[in-house]
């Protein structure tokens, strides 16, 4: 029995940061440090008082899920076009796919999951519907 790399995270205990979009507040939940980099998982919120900018962009990375908690958000993808989620909805977005967000709730809050823990954002020029 091994309990190396358990981790339980709290809402009471919480605290939310800047992250790789300035519009977007992100609370790690420990997962990326229980698994050495291998995973990491956040809640994403929107920051308030910041004006959101969506420009195009894809992620260099093995694995990404996005889980909507509360509110909406609708991106657009490559090849497949405008994608409104909302509470409940989930999208797993092949590695590499070029998206840009083209608007959320103010209440917008999501779990993204992503393999590995640490990956590079390449900005692009415009997505094709």
């Amino acid at each position: 029995m091994t309990t190396k790399g358990f981790v339980v995270s709290h809402l009471k205990d919480a605290r939310f940061e800047r992250g790789l979009r300035s519009f977007f507040e992100y609370r790690d939940l420990g997962i990326k440090e229980a698994t050495e980099g291998r995973v990491n998982a956040h809640v994403i919120r929107a920051a308030a008082g910041t004006e959101f900018s969506g420009h195009p962009h894809l992620h260099h990375l093995d694995f990404q899920l996005v889980y909507i908690l509360k509110g909406w958000i609708e991106f657009e993808y490559e090849g497949q076009g405008l994608v409104r989620l909302e509470a409940g909805s989930c999208v797993h977005q092949p590695p590499e796919i070029r998206h840009r967000e083209l608007g959320h709730s103010e209440d917008i809050e999501m779990l993204e999951i992503v393999l590995p823990g640490d990956f590079a954002t390449e900005e692009i020029p415009a997505v094709d519907g």
